[in-house]
């Protein structure tokens, strides 16, 4: 990327943040944060009013507005994709808002890349539906959750738990983080039912009521410090596995839909992280590999291995 462009694309980046942060930008762009000093002053000195505050970062002034910016044909056609994806895997409230926009932003462009993004709009399918499109469901739960989250308002949800034999329970809950893990939404909230931390599917929720309370800070932020104290859940367990290299090229598609959450990889094996909430479910998968692939936390899972390997002994042999 040359410098005009460079400092074109930063410009843009300002107008989506309400701060943002030299190191920031410089990793944006990777160059260093002495170039981006520079490319700052060269905005500044071309009239646009760009303030900054120790401690926080850049910002540009209240009331400064540039024109719409135009999409290259190659930008509109990755909306165009996330859009396939996010009609099928978020439900129908997100679905209409990105459709309503993307038609917003093809609105303004060119006839060439109109008919460019048209023919191409007729080439892509996504063979996936996410369990949230569904009658059954409020057609606006990801939508509500978002606002709470923004907002940081307390929510009420009405929930059904499919591990634990109860009925649909009414909790009221503080949002954490709205993350997607084994192919499914998960809220990650602070129940004030349980009185802790828990994760919640969100094609489970079957309403979302949302208040006007606002949340109090609690030790968990994200979703990296509530996966890294999975040992003080009961309902959630981190699974560590050695994989060897070959192996792992089997589990490239399936790892994702039983809690894939990360991966190290070493000189000729992959130690692979998930977690999952039905350790039956997970040693049931794991035996459909015979070998090239070693439990090595927690032991319960290699225990219900065992097991499996027993009975199919008992019956088989």
């Amino acid at each position: 990327m040359n410098r005009f462009d460079r400092v074109s694309a930063i410009l843009i980046m300002l107008q989506t943040k309400k701060w943002v942060t030299a190191n920031e930008i410089s990793q944006r762009f990777e160059v260093s944060v002495r170039t981006i000093y520079r490319d700052i002053r060269t905005l500044q000195e071309a009239g646009i009013p760009i303030g900054a505050e120790a401690g926080k970062g850049y910002f540009i002034v209240d009331g400064f507005h540039l024109p719409p910016v135009m999409f290259t044909p190659d930008e509109a056609a990755s909306l165009l994709l996330a859009g396939k994806l996010i009609e099928k895997m978020s439900d129908k409230s997100i679905g209409q808002g990105f459709k309503s926009a993307l038609e917003k932003i093809c609105a303004i462009l060119p006839d060439k890349e109109k008919g460019y993004i048209d023919n191409l709009d007729k080439g892509i399918e996504v063979f996936y539906n996410s369990s949230l499109i569904s009658s059954k469901i409020a057609s606006n739960i990801l939508s509500e959750i978002q606002r709470a989250l923004a907002n940081k308002f307390v929510i009420n949800i009405e929930y059904q738990s499919l591990h634990k034999n109860e009925n649909l329970t009414n909790r009221s809950v503080e949002p954490i983080v709205l993350c997607f893990y084994s192919m499914h939404w998960h809220l990650i909230a602070y129940c004030r039912l349980r009185n802790e931390f828990r994760d919640f599917r969100v094609d489970r929720i079957k309403r979302v009521t949302p208040s006007n309370e606002i949340c109090p800070k609690r030790e968990i932020q994200n979703a990296s410090q509530y996966f890294s104290r999975l040992g003080e859940n009961e309902d959630l367990k981190e699974i560590i596995l050695r994989v060897d290299k070959k192996t792992a090229a089997h589990l490239s598609t399936s790892k994702y839909y039983y809690g894939f959450i990360s991966e190290t990889e070493y000189e000729d094996y992959y130690e692979m992280h998930l977690i999952s909430s039905d350790l039956d479910y997970t040693a049931r998968w794991l035996l459909t590999f015979t070998d090239g692939i070693e439990i090595i936390s927690p032991q319960e899972l290699r225990d219900k291995f065992i097991d499996l390997i027993k009975t199919l002994n008992n019956r088989f042999l």
